[in-house]
């Protein structure tokens, strides 16, 4: 699994994957932040600017780039319109109480279906809170890319997040996994 450190906020990961329902809270006490070790890398500094759609981890990394350097609107403009997301001020709202993430991305499956190619990453995340509690949430984002050749007339559709499932975990980050099930449900 590849693991990125960044500075995020939680809440609207949770409102993101679950509506505009308050995040959800994945272990009873507080733990302390995992150490980077072998096999994590650092993510570009939140000054650092990143926006590439390039393909769906790709797209994850940038959607926590956004959050991190507070560009909630950029952030929120990854999610499909259809995809469930919130409306944007419970999205923006939900980002309050979240200090920094880890992120960890499983290898990603893809799949055509009618013009269209969907992607499931496996992600788990690990949130620290302004209060020092962290979580971990498991689960998996779905993205899916209209066949930029099959867009004849505007606007042009880029690969966008149509799903996002995370959900609390009972373990510690360097010890869980994302999972996608079939079809990313």
């Amino acid at each position: 699994m590849k693991t990125i450190r960044l500075a995020l906020l939680i809440g609207g990961i949770a409102a993101a994957g679950a509506g505009a329902s308050p995040p959800a809270l994945a272990l009873d006490e507080a733990l302390q932040p995992a150490a980077a070790g072998a096999g994590q890398a650092e993510a570009p500094a939140p000054d650092d600017y990143t926006d590439d759609r390039s393909n769906a981890e790709a797209l994850i990394r940038s959607l926590y780039n956004a959050i991190d350097r507070h560009e909630y609107l950029r952030a929120w403009s990854y999610f499909a319109d259809d995809s469930g997301r919130p409306d944007f001020p419970a999205f923006e709202k939900g980002y309050e109480t979240t200090a920094g993430v880890r992120l960890k991305l499983g290898e990603p499956t893809s799949d055509g279906a009618a013009g269209s190619i969907y992607t499931a990453v496996p992600t788990v995340i690990e949130a620290t809170g302004t209060d020092g509690a962290v979580r971990v949430f498991s689960g998996c984002y779905v993205t899916r890319l209209v066949q930029p050749a099959n867009q004849a007339t505007p606007p042009f559709l880029p690969l966008q997040i149509s799903k996002a499932t995370l959900r609390p975990a009972r373990t510690k980050f360097d010890e869980t996994s994302g999972d996608c099930p079939d079809g990313g449900d």
